[in-house]
């Protein structure tokens, strides 16, 4: 599966997709390494067992993305750069799996932006985070959407429209990590939180994850209109939910099918 990829690294590994950047030392985003990204997002999404999608960097990497190609931002090739970056968020949103990026070094620009587009992020205390995008005369348009949703919007605010960076500790304080653990930990700390996934249904992974998608930015009644339709008419129809319901009553283990 991985000769397929020039930049980066993909497999799958016990119900688990791992996409691993690997154009060191600073992983640029550029145009073929975005489609890239894509594909394998899409492969991932054809797997109905599957319980997330790791990202992460490769040894040697000083950044786990230090973003998007500035040589990419020329009139030329800026419809391709940014229509190949949307597409990975676009496919994520699809995905409706949990995702989980785990952060050594820098996430800058596009880097952060895709940590932003994670459920789970996992962070060394030395990784640094901004979108200094400002300061190039240009602005960064997923986290303009994601930022403030996260992190509220006074705060995205300032962070977008000074270009400041910081450190593992704030970002951690502000939400956009969810773990700061030392180095050495990162891939434990990785484990521990896919052991917890594997033991769940992936369709019932997949419902939750589209209920909060859906859910999100609406009056209340009409998201809880939304995911109730979810609910009831896609959820209660899977194998696993019975399933569920039945290992419950019955004082067992539930037997996912992932159906």
């Amino acid at each position: 599966m991985e000769d397929r990829y020039q930049h980066i690294r993909f497999r799958i590994e016990d119900r688990a997709g791992r996409i691993t950047f690997a154009r060191p030392p600073l992983n640029i985003f550029d145009i073929a390494m975005m489609r890239e990204i894509d594909r394998a997002l899409t492969l991932c999404m054809e797997r109905r067992d599957m319980v997330a999608v790791v990202f992460d960097s490769a040894p040697g990497s000083r950044a786990f993305s230090a973003g998007v190609s500035i040589e990419e931002h020329q009139p030329e090739t800026i419809y391709q750069m940014l229509e190949s970056f949307h597409a990975v968020f676009r496919t994520l949103e699809l995905l409706a799996k949990p995702t989980i990026a785990v952060v050594d070094g820098a996430a800058l620009g596009g880097g952060c932006e895709l940590i932003a587009g994670c459920d789970i992020v996992i962070s060394s205390p030395q990784a640094k985070y901004g979108q200094p995008e400002i300061k190039l005369g240009v602005f960064p348009p997923v986290a303009a959407v994601l930022l403030p949703r996260i992190i509220g919007e006074r705060r995205a605010r300032e962070l977008l429209l000074t270009g400041e960076l910081f450190d593992a500790p704030d970002a951690l304080r502000m939400g956009l990590v969810t773990h700061v653990v030392e180095i050495a930990q990162l891939e434990a700390k990785l484990q521990e939180i896919l052991g917890r996934l594997r033991e769940l249904s992936a369709p019932a992974l997949e419902a939750m994850r589209r209920a909060l998608d859906v859910a999100r930015g609406r009056p209340f009644l009409e998201a809880l209109e939304k995911v109730e339709d979810l609910y009831l008419n896609e959820l209660m129809k899977t194998e696993d939910a019975q399933e569920g319901v039945r290992a419950f009553m019955e004082k067992r283990k539930p037997e996912w099918r992932n159906k």
